[in-house]
């Protein structure tokens, strides 16, 4: 049995101890008067002891009544304080009603009153006093303070129908009941106040957990503050070098278009006069398209081609005007479906392809441009070539720098090399699996 029954068990112990030792008594007190009334010595009892006493049978009925109705009362558990008074009063006489019957030979019984004061009042104050008043009962509750007055028969006096032995046996058979019946008593209050210093240890042990887990929780606050700020901090850099690569990208690319297209007027100028007005209305068409997408870029917005087409239509629209805006020649060659992919994707793709254009032009002063787009299982993978004058160093520009950015937001690759111009390889897994 767990240690915090260990004092139910006790009461328990007390309640039959009790019962047993009433029962003995009344018993004895009955057998003792049928014994005289058998003898023809009963009137002799009743003078010499100076009193009247009950019929027999009615001793030990009486005793189990009153101890029924004792119980039932203790059985009775309320949180109300009223109503608890009125419990123990019950409690206390019945109690007095029951030593009276056993001729106040035995009030071991207020014990039990005394015991359920003590587990079930919870108010320390009233507690006290209330445990006080039942104290003083059972101090009060002896037979020399009745006996000159109402005519009460000691106990003893009923043992003297028994003879040597007997007579010493029962006695101390009594006594021994008596005395085991107040150290069960004690022991089952030291029981509660180990408990309830248990209790009140445990509730400290609490206390100081929940001030550690309280300081804990208050360093995790200010852990995510920081945390949070960093965040903030974070997320306004990625942001601003995300307007940067979308401005960058577009605007760059555009403009590279217009530059190219220019000299190519410059050049024609004075051999095709009449081929110029056409090549000024395709670069004024590229500028309105790039105004408009660092416009969109501003907003946070897809590129202004990819918000009306699919990527595929996009790209090749793309190419188609950078054809006709700078004169360079664009190849171009996709094996792989370019459907079903998350806007991300889309966005890094056509920004890749875009920028590699516009590096080709810009910095390789390519005239041609070979580009490739295949896919193998998950991967798809990005080829760009230009026959432009190359370079004996890489140094990763901003253009170059970001396209790195990109791809690793897609847990992508980026390679680049020189053979013959400038060579591009980009990797990208994607996400919705292989391609049937």
């Amino acid at each position: 049995m767990k240690e915090n029954r260990l004092p139910d068990m006790v009461f328990a112990w007390m309640l039959n101890l009790n019962l047993w030792v009433i029962l003995f008594m009344a018993g004895i007190m009955a057998a003792s008067l049928y014994g005289h009334v058998h003898e023809n010595t009963a009137l002799d009892f009743l003078q010499g002891v100076g009193g009247m006493t009950y019929v027999p049978w009615k001793i030990p009925a009486a005793a189990l009544l009153l101890y029924g109705s004792l119980l039932f009362f203790l059985c009775i558990r309320t949180d109300h304080t009223l109503l608890f008074y009125m419990k123990t009063g019950a409690e206390t006489g019945i109690s007095l009603l029951l030593a009276g019957l056993l001729q106040f030979g035995y009030t071991g019984m207020i014990l039990l009153i005394l015991a359920d004061v003590v587990r079930n009042m919870a108010n320390v104050k009233r507690k006290f006093a209330l445990l006080g008043a039942v104290c003083a009962v059972y101090l009060l509750a002896d037979y020399h303070l009745f006996s000159g007055r109402y005519g009460i028969i000691p106990f003893e006096s009923y043992l003297d129908y028994y003879r040597g032995s007997v007579r010493s046996f029962l006695l101390g058979a009594k006594n021994v009941l008596a005395s085991l019946n107040i150290l069960v008593f004690i022991i089952h209050t030291a029981l509660l106040m180990r408990e309830q210093m248990s209790e009140k240890e445990r509730i400290l042990s609490l206390n100081e957990s929940l001030n550690r887990v309280n300081g804990e929780l208050q360093e995790a606050n200010r852990q995510l503050e920081e945390y949070s700020r960093e965040s903030a901090k974070n997320a306004e850099t990625r942001e601003r070098n995300r307007l940067a690569r979308e401005i960058h990208d577009t605007l760059g690319h555009t403009l590279t278009g217009i530059i190219t297209g220019l000299d190519a007027c410059i050049t024609l100028m004075d051999i095709v006069p009449e081929a110029v007005k056409e090549q000024l209305s395709v670069i004024a068409d590229v500028a309105r398209k790039g105004m408009t997408d660092v416009r969109r870029s501003v907003k946070a917005l897809r590129p202004d081609a990819l918000e009306k087409m699919e990527l595929e239509k996009a790209l090749e629209q793309m190419m188609e005007e950078t054809k006709k805006a700078s004169g360079i020649e664009i190849e171009y060659c996709c094996s792989a479906e370019l459907n079903h992919f998350n806007k991300d994707e889309e966005e890094i793709i056509y920004r890749i392809i875009q920028e590699s254009i516009t590096n080709a032009i810009r910095h390789g002063k390519a005239g041609r441009i070979l580009i490739a787009i295949s896919m193998e299982y998950n991967i798809l993978y990005i080829w760009i070539k230009d026959n432009g004058i190359g370079c004996t160093h890489i140094e990763k520009g901003f253009g170059l720098h970001h396209m790195e950015e990109r791809l690793g937001m897609l847990y992508g690759s980026l390679n680049c090399f020189c053979d013959n111009g400038f060579v591009l390889e980009a990797s990208i897994p994607i996400r919705w699996g292989e391609v049937v």
